[in-house]
């Protein structure tokens, strides 16, 4: 059952935003935006705006955004429909439901779903019966798979062969390439995504299927493993493996196990722990957490020992804060993953499970492990190590119990510590590296790509807000940040930033909705100035590299070019040249463009 969407936009209109974000935190009014103390992390500083006009929120400090559904949804912990249901109780509208009304994207979606489970169904019965799947059954026989478990998870095989799933399912060209089956090869003909790989269907929440993870037999050709593309149905950073089956078992537990693999998640369903979900080849993302937080408040860390422990302390330690969460660890053998423990040594999975620890202190026996501290200068090294990842807490309370575990264990007086505490690291000591979060798997984080702050932001600002002024000042190929050339496109080539943010990715979204919240009072004439001339100093040194190559008419050609642009970049600077210069500019580029077209 769906809600009409006229009757969806009727809410949004009808709902004031200020007023809803405001029951959860103060507000105040600076400028045309609203501001305040975010509601989904703890600061002292406000950086959560509100952006009235446009009906859309932004923080920037924890990097929360979207719209007043979206608000409802994370803070009351609704569903869509449940949030619209909310917000219409409050703004007094009348809902209309249908089962056939359903917009365009939902009945996409649902024809993706289908098209999904079809193919589900269809890998499934060719690992089951195929007689070119018996490499793959005797691979997951090997590893500990046997026949209820192929079952059970609805493992399939995908054959060495270009095609086969989309004649076998008789998939038109545009369901192909939307549920990420496969592609539209160089001949024009269809193409399977996966060939000669095991494949694990993935599933939402819910249980609908959105995707595949794909294992490369030992020997075979290709990357070891291969995830379906990102589809309107699938995007890795909000979906997790094995939550459909677990999450009842989540909620009566008030705990979920997290680890990297498939084969690992069924590996502690083996073992009776039903409550393990997998990343689908991505890095752990608030997103994430935020999906988790609804089903428990304890979050078991069972990633391989090493890389749990030593990338983004300061991310984990805010989502526990934010989320109100419970972080711990499983310490796990060096080198063996919970799947293959399970088949191994299945005691001490469970033991793992049990015995997992609070994740500051798996830091701390990690960083002073196999350090002989029964001599000083040991202990000494020993706490320097602890200490750096003590000083990582936010919270003085949790610091202070740290420093009292670190002093005892390395048999020093409270005090000392403190005092090494207070006075930071020295020179040398060794840190986790939490400051730099340089990646390597397990549980890196995935932040956003920071932005310098430049001509190219500011174009970006004046097109969200004062997009008349700029927009026949540019072209997108003036920015030389991909993402800003593309958030130049959808937002000046859409009506509304809702539109342009529908129609990008999560990177586009996530900058358009920051712009949302900010201002700019630049003079556009001279951004554009400044985009103009940086563009002209790169083809200049173009001209100039392909001039040492040349000789004869070319040379002199490449000659007159760069006279050509340096006489365009005296009239830039130039107030009363500079808007002759941009037309003639302007004229140029689009040239060039049709003749290349």
């Amino acid at each position: 059952m769906g809600i009409v969407d006229e009757d969806i936009a009727r809410v949004r209109d009808a709902t004031d935003m200020v007023a809803v974000v405001s029951e959860y935190t103060q507000l105040r009014r600076v400028g045309r935006r609203w501001n305040g103390l975010c509601p989904f992390h703890v600061e002292r500083s406000p950086s959560f705006s509100v952006n009235a006009e446009e009906g859309l929120y932004y923080c920037f400090g924890c990097g929360v955004r979207g719209d007043v559904i979206t608000f409802v949804q994370e803070k009351e912990l609704l569903d869509f429909v449940g949030a619209v249901e909310w917000l219409a109780n409050k703004a007094h509208v009348t809902l209309r439901y249908t089962d056939t009304g359903q917009s365009e994207d939902r009945k996409r979606k649902a024809r993706l779903h289908d098209v999904l489970a079809d193919a589900v169904d269809w890998y499934h019965k060719r690992l089951l019966d195929g007689a070119d799947a018996g490499a793959a059954r005797g691979y997951l026989r090997q590893r500990g798979l046997d026949g209820e478990a192929v079952r059970q998870y609805r493992i399939g095989w995908a054959p060495d062969g270009y095609d086969q799933l989309a004649r076998s399912l008789r998939l038109s060209n545009q369901d192909l390439i939307d549920s990420g089956l496969g592609f539209m090869n160089r001949k024009g003909r269809q193409q399977d995504a996966f060939r000669a790989r095991v494949l694990f269907p993935i599933f939402d929440a819910t249980g609908q299927a959105v995707g595949f993870g794909g294992r490369v037999l030992p020997g075979g050709e290709g990357p070891k493993y291969k995830n379906s593309a990102e589809s309107s149905v699938y995007a890795k950073s909000r979906i997790l493996y094995g939550l459909n089956w677990a999450k009842t078992d989540i909620v009566a537990a008030d705990e979920v196990i997290v680890c990297e693999g498939y084969t690992d998640v069924i590996g502690f369903a083996r073992v009776g722990i039903g409550t393990a979900v997998a990343t689908c080849g991505t890095a752990l993302t608030e997103e994430h957490v935020r999906l988790l937080r609804r089903f428990a408040r304890r979050v078991v860390l069972a990633f391989d020992a090493d890389s749990a422990g030593q990338n983004a302390a300061a991310r984990f330690y805010e989502w526990e804060k934010a989320h109100d969460l419970d972080v711990a660890v499983i310490d796990l053998p060096d080198g063996v993953d919970p799947g293959e423990l399970s088949l191994n040594d299945p005691e001490r999975l469970v033991a793992g499970v049990t015995g997992a620890r609070p994740f500051l202190e798996f830091l701390v026996d990690r960083a002073i492990a196999g350090i002989d501290r029964t001599t000083s200068e040991g202990g000494g090294r020993a706490a320097e190590k602890a200490l750096s990842m003590v000083a990582e807490h936010p919270d003085p309370l949790v610091r202070d119990q740290y420093v009292m575990m670190v002093a005892g264990r390395c048999q020093f007086e409270p005090d000392l510590i403190r005092s090494m505490l207070r006075q930071g690291p020295q020179r040398g000591a060794g840190g986790n590296g939490v400051a730099g979060e340089r990646g390597g798997g397990g549980f890196a984080m995935a932040r956003p790509r920071v932005l310098k702050d430049n001509a190219e932001l500011e174009a970006l600002r004046l097109a969200t807000h004062r997009r008349d002024e700029i927009v026949q000042l540019l072209v997108p190929e003036l920015f030389t940040d991909d993402l800003c050339a593309t958030v130049y496109d959808l937002v000046t080539g859409y009506p509304t930033l809702r539109e342009a943010i529908e129609h990008g990715g999560p990177e586009v979204a996530g900058l358009v909705q920051r712009l949302s919240v900010e201002e700019s009072d630049a003079d556009p004439s001279d951004v554009a100035a400044r985009l103009w001339e940086r563009y002209l100093l790169r083809q200049i040194e173009r001209c100039r590299m392909s001039a040492r190559e040349v000789d004869g008419d070319a040379y002199a050609q490449l000659v007159e070019d760069m006279r050509w642009l340096r006489l365009r970049q005296e009239d830039l600077r130039e107030s009363d040249r500079r808007a002759g210069a941009v037309a003639c500019l302007l004229a140029w580029v689009l040239e060039d463009s049709e003749e290349d077209s």
